[in-house]
């Protein structure tokens, strides 16, 4: 089964609160008969958009494919959340990769932040950005090592934007009494990721890109050009990007090896102005630290939006909301009479070691991809780094190409029940409190 089609109507957006409050996007026209350009890019979310509107820019002729709307996939049904850094913390970085490429990926999620709120300040993006993250945990085990960590940000890579929570402080900051303590990052925001998904293609078409939706690519070809192929047309192009995230498919096999889908869930309450308004009194972000991580955060409108569950097959559950609500109301119990407005799914790409999948599988072919849940900044400064690289400065490119996440055991076919397993096992350790 495709996962394009498995759980959405063709060309509709999810009914999510992104989409009941973004604003309508005119519909870009699908590709009919062929058509040339310097780059062809798959994928229609931040990585695609970003390259689109950054190769544009330079001069080059864009041609961007999306099988169904701009920012239908995760772009447009994330948590919104943008963090610093990359997935893994620095001391796990430093490890496996030493302290320069561990400084170097820092300034790379740095550099992300500021592109995101560079592009939203240039091109006039409405995406509702504000700041604060607070990564809380549940153990005074886990707080020692939050932390330390903050305390090594501040000491070897000057970063000062953290604030350390106690037991009282986070309480106050959340409006629960579930977690021992955490860290806040000011120097973290979140934001309406379809909003900024609409800007970036408005943005990049006034730049020149040629965007088509209802486009979905079945065949790639490799020859003196690369030929991009859907039912109705195909692009011949010097270079490609695959930017389809956690929706390739088996259009590359490399790529596909190492980038899997998984489903994450978000309702969204009614608004909690009289009912819980101890709840995110500063309107802050938050995310926990299960494995299998609870994410949440108030709308401009004052619901709480909160993400929670996975699930790592084609179908989404029959019942979202009471998915979610689960683990909502173990961190809310208050919440148990709130109404649910919204509830949607989305699907996500995830890579073995949690870091993004940069690659050349071929000449003239590149990708970024499988951010793992970290990708609203990063997605769209990959963007940008694509264009460097297909412009001959790949530095940042392939700084982050020397990642390389390792390849799922089991291949397509049997990648998705290991996995299944695997998460079932976190998932009751989080239960567990273990």
């Amino acid at each position: 089964m495709n996962l394009l089609h498995a759980n959405d109507r063709p060309g509709a957006y999810p009914g999510s609160w992104y989409a009941a409050t973004a604003g309508p996007l005119p519909e870009a026209p699908p590709l009919h008969g062929a058509a040339a350009a310097d780059v062809c890019i798959v994928g229609g979310g931040f990585t695609g958009l970003s390259a689109a509107l950054h190769l544009a820019e330079r001069g080059h002729s864009v041609r961007l494919l999306e099988a169904q709307r701009i920012g239908f996939g995760a772009s447009g049904r994330n948590g919104g959340q943008m963090g610093s850094g990359q997935r893994q913390e620095v001391d796990a970085l430093e490890r496996h990769f030493g302290q320069d490429a561990a400084r170097a990926l820092w300034r790379i999620g740095e550099d992300a932040k500021a592109k995101v709120l560079d592009l939203i300040d240039r091109h006039g993006i409405d995406a509702q950005y504000r700041s604060g993250i607070a990564h809380t945990v549940y153990t005074r085990a886990d707080l020692a090592h939050a932390e330390a960590i903050a305390a090594r940000l501040s000491a070897d890579y000057g970063y000062d934007a953290t604030e350390v929570l106690d037991r009282d402080r986070v309480a106050t900051a959340t409006g629960s009494d579930a977690f021992a303590g955490g860290v806040l990052d000011h120097g973290a925001g979140h934001l309406h990721p379809l909003r900024l998904a609409f800007g970036l293609a408005r943005a990049a078409e006034a730049a020149g890109a040629v965007i088509h939706e209802r486009s979905e690519v079945h065949d790639l070809r490799e020859g003196a050009t690369w030929r991009v192929a859907t039912g109705s047309g195909h692009v011949e192009a010097r270079h490609v990007i695959l930017a389809a995230n956690g929706y390739l498919g088996g259009l590359n096999r490399h790529v596909a090896a190492r980038v899997m889908p998984i489903n994450n869930f978000i309702i969204a309450t009614e608004p909690l102005d009289t009912i819980a308004p101890e709840i995110l009194p500063d309107a802050i972000a938050v995310a926990d630290s299960n494995f299998v991580v609870n994410y949440w955060r108030k709308s401009p409108d004052n619901r709480l939006l909160f993400g929670g569950g996975e699930t790592y097959g084609y179908r989404f559950p029959a019942d979202i909301a009471a998915t979610v609500r689960k683990p909502m109301l173990r961190i809310y119990p208050q919440l148990a009479s709130a109404r649910i407005d919204h509830a949607w799914g989305g699907t996500l790409a995830i890579t073995r070691s949690r870091l993004p999948c940069f690659a050349r599988p071929a000449p003239g072919l590149l990708t970024a991809s499988g951010y793992s849940g970290h990708g609203v900044a990063l997605a769209v400064l990959a963007g940008e780094l694509l264009a460097e690289a297909i412009d001959g400065s790949s530095e940042r490119f392939d700084l982050m190409a020397r990642l390389d996440p390792p390849p799922f055991p089991g291949g397509m076919l049997a990648r998705t029940p290991l996995l299944a397993m695997a998460m079932s096992w976190f998932a009751l350790r989080d239960r567990l409190g273990i």
